[in-house]
């Protein structure tokens, strides 16, 4: 086959329609007519002489032939921009692009800080931050759509072996409760307390939902007597609801800085238990590094990042902690 029977632009096409599930959508998002995304399609259709499309429901549904041909494109486009991102880095961090990814409490709370502060030293790059669940953000660190991310979950394991996981940051989780409620004038509370709260959670199946109930049953704390008064979808949503006064929660001390400022939210110490979670950095090393990521990983990770990596060194099986120390030399340095 001399000529290849697709463009680039056929392959954002059809990219698109998969994700916005309507040839109108995509063409919406696309800024081209509704019109000029059919004829690209039929086009490619022909081309191909096989049908993309499933056209008899009222979603775009993408045939055998699609999905293949979607899966291969994908790769495809990532590599283009992974070209032009490369060629950028030319300029020498005077343009070009970083891309990093996170899951949902560390893109809200963490993320943003080390962006601003790596935008005020190189304010020529532009930042674009992904926030989506641990599983979504490693597939897109391993398929090069993101350079590296900050996440809380745990990495799938069919991706374990192609990411380079590095436990980054220590994430405490604490009890947050009513400045008006009585145990917040309790400097510690007894952990037997707890029993008597009325509690604000996540949904059941979230990550941070399982890591405070596993660290409360091995503190001796049956999770499942706690009274759990609503599940909400959001740490603001919790955080909200506990300063009107309808509860209690454990959430992530760097989801309430502000608030503990301002004094509107209480954090208590809670004998014998401490709640927290390792925060990992991921990154593919087969990919290509920017000069961008490079920079970041220079000069913004290592001052969020030295407790937790002092942390997880100690908490290592011996027989790792050399390939640690050359995993924390590749990320921080370069």
């Amino acid at each position: 086959m001399s000529d290849l029977p697709f463009t680039l632009d056929q392959l954002r096409i059809l990219k698109a329609i998969a994700a916005e599930g309507s040839f109108k959508r995509a063409a919406d998002s696309l800024y081209v007519s509704q019109p000029a995304v059919s004829l690209q399609v039929q086009n490619l259709e022909r081309q191909l002489d096989v049908p993309l499309f499933d056209r008899g429901g009222r979603r775009a549904q993408l045939t055998e032939a699609g999905h293949l041909l979607l899966s291969y494109g994908e790769k495809v486009l990532s590599l283009c921009q992974e070209t032009c991102r490369a060629l950028e880095d030319l300029q020498n961090l005077q343009g070009g692009t970083l891309i990093v990814g996170a899951s949902q409490t560390t893109g809200t709370y963490l993320l943003p800080r080390m962006i601003g502060m790596f935008r005020q030293k190189y304010p020529n790059v532009a930042v674009q931050l992904i926030v989506h669940s641990t599983r979504r953000t490693a597939w897109s660190v391993a398929n090069g759509q993101i350079d590296l991310a900050i996440v809380g979950g745990e990495i799938p394991s069919e991706l374990q072996d192609s990411l380079e996981i590095i436990p980054y940051a220590e994430d405490e989780l604490a009890l947050i409760l009513p400045t008006s409620h009585p145990l917040a004038k309790i400097e510690t509370i007894p952990k037997e307390d707890l029993y008597k709260l009325q509690f604000i959670c996540l949904d059941s199946q979230s990550t941070i939902r399982k890591v405070i109930d596993q660290v409360l049953s091995r503190c001796g704390i049956d999770y499942r007597l706690l009274k759990v008064e609503m599940e909400l979808n959001s740490i603001e949503a919790i955080k909200n609801a506990v300063q009107s006064g309808l509860g209690a929660a454990f959430v992530s001390v760097s989801a309430i800085e502000k608030e503990l400022q301002m004094n509107v939210l209480h954090k208590s110490q809670v004998d014998e238990v401490v709640v927290t979670r390792i925060l990992s950095l991921i990154y593919n090393p087969n990919r290509y590094r920017s000069k961008a990521a490079e920079a970041f990983s220079n000069d913004i990770l290592p001052q969020f990042a030295s407790e937790g990596f002092t942390k997880a060194k100690k908490e290592l099986p011996p027989q790792e902690l050399t390939n640690l120390d050359e995993q924390i030399h590749t990320a921080t340095v370069g």
